[in-house]
């Protein structure tokens, strides 16, 4: 399993993934309101979603040098 792309989550980045994941899938199955997160929550997950753009050889913007 050499191609596995592996990412650490501190346990409130995991429980927001987990929760807008989950309010997204309600979102789609029932029309369920979707919570708007804090702006701690948007942090983290775009964090997330940088780190794990990174693993997949993405680059988060044309200037992007933390690589």
């Amino acid at each position: 399993m050499g191609d596995d792309i592996v990412l650490r989550l501190d346990p409130a980045t995991a429980e927001g993934l987990y929760v807008t994941l989950h309010e997204a899938g309600e979102h789609i199955a029932a029309g369920a309101a979707i919570t708007p997160p804090t702006a701690e929550e948007v942090k983290r997950l775009g964090t997330l979603l940088r780190d794990l753009g990174h693993a997949l050889g993405r680059r988060c913007s044309p200037y992007c040098d933390h690589l």
